[in-house]
């Protein structure tokens, strides 16, 4: 696996493209006037919230589970470390609606998060990867 990045302007935006050619733009949002694109630590949280996304998706078809609509929320707590500020806790929240088993939508955030998700298997240990899963409005599990 290998991604371009390119400057495209006189400051911090930059397009980064995989080998397919597909691209997103990331900036510094620290210089919030003119800022035209995501953060990389914002692509972070991305990140997590599309590979577990993609995780349940292709879980949920496989137990025959009819969604009709899905979305996520991450949310990162950081701390600062030297000159860094990396992040500490990242919650993600999944929202699922359609004919669903609630118990089937927990156990493939489960599994996404405990066997499947490469982007976080990746930060572990160092980042705590909290989760939980809501299914027609109603928060499941504990």
């Amino acid at each position: 696996m290998k991604i371009t990045l390119n400057r495209i302007n006189d400051d911090y935006l930059f397009e980064c493209k995989n080998s397919i050619g597909n691209s997103i733009l990331l900036d510094n949002i620290s210089q919030s006037e003119g800022t035209k694109a995501v953060s990389p630590m914002e692509s972070l949280l991305m990140a997590v919230a599309g590979c577990s996304g993609i995780d349940m998706v292709s879980i949920m078809k496989k137990q025959r589970q009819e969604l009709t609509n899905f979305s996520a929320e991450a949310e990162g707590e950081r701390v600062q470390m030297d000159e860094a500020k990396p992040f500490k806790t990242i919650n993600v929240k999944f929202f699922l609606e359609g004919k669903i088993d609630p118990k089937k939508a927990q156990k493939a955030a489960e599994l996404s998060f405990e066997k499947y998700c490469s982007v976080s298997k990746t930060l572990e240990p160092n980042v705590t990867v909290n989760y939980e899963v809501f299914v027609n409005g109603e928060k499941v599990g504990v």
